[in-house]
């Protein structure tokens, strides 16, 4: 597919950027370039890369768990402060129809051409999987042909280690991406990933940033999980008191408005898409609050009321939001980092209590070759000593 012509020849076009990065947050996501509005969370410089292919488009920016690929979050572009990667829930959104948000999340995940979870390449243009009838497309059928979308360009991001993130990239007004838009993006997917993985790595050895940031930080968590309920079309219903208060570290809202929930739209619509068989992934979420410290989010639905059809169902949805629990953090934190398999399981063993006798005779090597491990983790992890590494791994 090769019309369209070149990216700078089509400075007017408008193009919406939808990137989804991998559960960062921390510090303010970089504006590209002057005029543009494209960002990717701790990857400055793929955002002027971006910029500079499609000038004048906007942003959005999300998080992605990389075992679970369950999406976690969407922010308003206007937000600063604590709103980077993760403090930060590591999303902006800056779309044509944000006020329509939670539907246009539902869709996402019920559609199927070109989810994230089965691109057929590195990177898809709507167009081109639908052989042009874009309404093949249940998110562009049933929502995005209202706002004049003529073609998606989507990329994912994501390396042995896991996915950390994708992109959807709307083009409105103008012909479909063209190959040299589509090589472009490709060409770009191996740095965008290293950067992606590497900001997610960073989580753990920050401490946070901001008035947001020391709250989430300095508080204890809640006992017990905190809870959002929402409805079958992800309308808010109701939530437990201590809710504000993490989705406002999460999703900093602008000034004298309520926090956006778009981790809980996320994994809720993710719940959708696994009984409309749209996906597989269980809707669970893995998101970096604030100063270290990590969260699970997961959707089940309530069991009052008869369950609906698939992708729309009845009964609400429970979403609940608590401190993940160390497997799932250290499981983060060992793919986040590079570790290999074997590195990995010494890793866990270490997590255990075990000292190098002990973990020699579980992987069956000698003391020298934990020792050798032992140190590659080391360098992988920025650390200098076992303590270092389990407070890092572990939190505290």
């Amino acid at each position: 597919m090769s019309s369209g012509g070149s990216p700078r020849s089509r400075s007017q076009a408008r193009t919406s950027a939808i990137v989804v990065s991998s559960g960062v947050a921390g510090r303010p996501a970089a504006r590209a370039r002057a005029g543009s509005r494209c960002w990717v969370d701790h990857c400055g410089r793929t955002s002027g890369y971006l910029a500079g292919a499609v000038p004048g488009g906007t942003g959005t920016t999300s998080t992605l768990a990389p075992a679970t690929r369950a999406q976690v979050s969407i922010r308003p572009p206007s937000v600063t402060g604590a709103a980077g990667p993760t403090a930060w829930s590591s999303p902006l959104a800056d779309v044509p129809c944000l006020p329509r948000l939670p539907q246009l999340i539902r869709l996402k995940y019920l559609t199927a051409v070109n989810r994230w979870t089965a691109l057929p390449g590195a990177v898809v243009s709507l167009a081109q999987a639908t052989g042009g009838d874009l309404s093949g497309s249940l998110m562009w059928r049933e929502l995005l042909r209202e706002y004049q979308v003529t073609d998606i360009a989507s990329a994912v991001y994501q390396d042995r280690f896991g996915c950390w993130g994708f992109l959807d990239l709307w083009r409105a007004g103008a012909p479909p991406f063209s190959d040299e838009d589509l090589g472009f993006l490709a060409g770009i997917a191996g740095p965008v990933t290293a950067a992606l993985r590497q900001g997610v790595a960073g989580t753990f050895t920050q401490e946070g940033t901001g008035a947001a940031a020391a709250d989430a930080a300095g508080d204890p968590p809640p006992a017990g999980p905190v809870v959002l309920l929402l409805s079958a079309d992800l309308t808010v219903r109701a939530q437990t008191p201590q809710t504000q208060r993490y989705l406002r570290v999460l999703v900093p809202p602008e000034e004298g408005l309520a926090p956006v929930p778009a981790g809980a739209y996320n994994v809720a619509a993710q719940l959708l898409a696994t009984e409309a068989g749209a996906d597989g992934h269980p809707p669970m979420a893995r998101v970096h609050l604030a100063g270290g410290r990590w969260l699970t989010l997961r959707a089940a639905r309530m069991d009052t009321g008869p369950p609906g059809p698939p992708g729309g169902g009845a009964s609400d949805i429970a979403v609940s939001i608590e401190p993940a629990a160390p497997g799932d953090r250290v499981a983060v934190f060992a793919r986040a980092c590079g570790l290999s398999r074997r590195e990995t399981e010494l890793l866990g063993h270490l997590v255990a209590g075990a000292d190098t006798r002990e973990v020699a005779r579980q992987m069956f090597v000698s003391p020298n070759t934990v020792q050798d491990h032992l140190k590659s983790v080391f360098a992988k992890t920025a650390t200098r000593s076992r303590r270092a590494l389990l407070a890092r791994a572990l939190g505290g």
